[in-house]
């Protein structure tokens, strides 16, 4: 795995731990085996989205916090200039770049997204809801039991609670502007 994996593992289990929460009821929790939950906070273990908005709930801290290791400032405004976003390579499949990193106490956590074709990632659920509006490709979207092919234009709102994935199709990457909203 990446060094950024093994950071965020490393910063996940320091908050677990300044929080008082056992790696059991941790895992327990976000809903997933202890055995999994180990291997996140070692790093050997790709982090989904959903995971990581469950924990930062859980443990009281924003997203960044877990992802980046210092806390958003800004509260009035928050400008990110193109290609300055925080970025954050999950695996070789999907790329993150987060467009409000530095705004503190988000109601909403915007990010720009790459996903590289020929994977369909693992569906993931979190509170809240999902905006997802496809800038460039061709994506499938699985939302629950229903699969949907999106176009450059189309857009999808969501209840995220609902187990969701997207991926690129016909053999291109697609890139979307994925809003969850807490």
């Amino acid at each position: 795995m990446t060094e950024q994996l093994m950071e965020i593992g490393i910063r996940l289990r320091a908050l677990r731990e300044i929080s008082a929460i056992s790696a059991a009821d941790m895992a327990k929790a976000v809903n997933i085996s202890l055995e999994e939950y180990e291997k996140h906070e070692k790093g050997k273990k790709d982090f989904s989205f959903s995971f990581l908005f469950n924990a930062a709930r859980i443990l009281g801290v924003e997203v960044m916090d877990i992802i980046s290791g210092s806390s958003p400032k800004l509260s009035a405004c928050s400008i990110v200039r193109a290609g300055c976003g925080y970025s954050v390579e999950r695996n070789k499949a999907y790329k993150y770049m987060a467009l409000a990193h530095t705004f503190n106490e988000k109601r909403a956590e915007p990010f720009l997204v790459t996903v590289e074709p020929g994977v369909m990632p693992e569906l993931s659920a979190h509170e809240g809801q999902e905006f997802q509006y496809l800038l460039e490709g061709e994506a499938c979207m699985v939302i629950g039991e229903n699969t949907y092919t999106l176009y450059p234009g189309d857009s999808v709102y969501f209840d995220s609670s609902i187990p969701h994935s997207m991926g690129a199709r016909n053999g291109e990457r697609a890139h979307f502007l994925a809003v969850v909203i807490k």
